[in-house]
């Protein structure tokens, strides 16, 4: 196969488009489409998909961005994968932390998680998993910066990293996102068979960051996806702007063969 790469606008774009043949469901998303929503839109946007393949297709794909909550995604996956949690049953005490903080996002207790790694396990989990652009803040852990192209990466190989015992509860936790918290990629009218695993980060109501990352899956196919946005005008334009190119980009997603 052959990639091609295509600077666009002002700063650092990428699109990757895939040639050659290839199996019928190895789809590619419709970055085009996307991206004409996308100039329509305010705030900066970036976005990065991963076929079924393992085929990246993006926009400003390597554009640094304040992570916000998406970040707890990674918070679990290092507190999964710590040696005193990684070959145990999980606690009431795991969960009473795990949960609450992927579920419905609750900044204490991914503050709680925090202090109890430090910022040594991000690192190594970001080594693990390639992601080459990952930065943490201590203070506020917020504002780590990642590009859409290392979160898509590693949602769509989350597995990898997450110890085997415990795949199962970090699915259910992403797959069980509290209603309130259920849009943008929440939205999107997908074919019943897929199943949707995701995780919200935004900056308090304000617009200032709105981000998505997730993983979708069926029949043994899986496509990943992250949508970065900083500086939207508020927080449910934002939303919108996350509907808009999430469902321009995964619509009509692949067919099994």
């Amino acid at each position: 196969m052959r990639r091609s790469a295509i600077g666009v606008g002002v700063g650092v774009a990428l699109v990757l488009v895939v040639v050659g043949a290839a199996p019928a469901w190895a789809w590619p998303p419709d970055v085009q489409n996307a991206r004409d929503f996308i100039a329509t839109r305010q705030g900066r946007i970036s976005f990065t998909v991963i076929g079924p393949k393992g085929n990246a297709y993006g926009y400003r794909g390597d554009l640094p961005a304040h992570l916000a909550s998406v970040l707890k995604v990674m918070l679990m996956t290092a507190y999964l994968r710590q040696p005193s949690v990684r070959d145990r049953p999980l606690r009431d005490s795991d969960k009473e932390l795990l949960g609450p903080m992927i579920r419905r996002s609750d900044n204490e207790d991914a503050s709680r998680v925090l202090h109890m790694l430090g910022p040594k396990p991000l690192y190594r989990l970001a080594r693990a998993a390639g992601m080459h652009r990952f930065h943490f803040v201590a203070d506020p852990w917020g504002a780590s910066t990642d590009t859409s192209g290392d979160q898509a990466r590693f949602m769509y190989h989350l597995d990898r990293y997450i110890p085997a015992r415990h795949r199962a509860y970090a699915r259910y936790l992403l797959s069980h996102i509290v209603a309130s918290q259920r849009w943008g990629i929440a939205k999107v009218q997908f074919d019943a068979p897929w199943k949707l695993y995701f995780k919200s980060g935004w900056g308090s109501g304000t617009g200032f960051v709105s981000n998505q990352v997730c993983f979708l899956e069926r029949d043994g196919l899986r496509v990943a996806a992250a949508v970065m946005i900083m500086y939207s005008p508020s927080q449910p334009y934002a939303e919108r702007t996350l509907q808009g190119t999430f469902s321009r980009l995964l619509r009509p997603m692949p067919k099994p063969a």
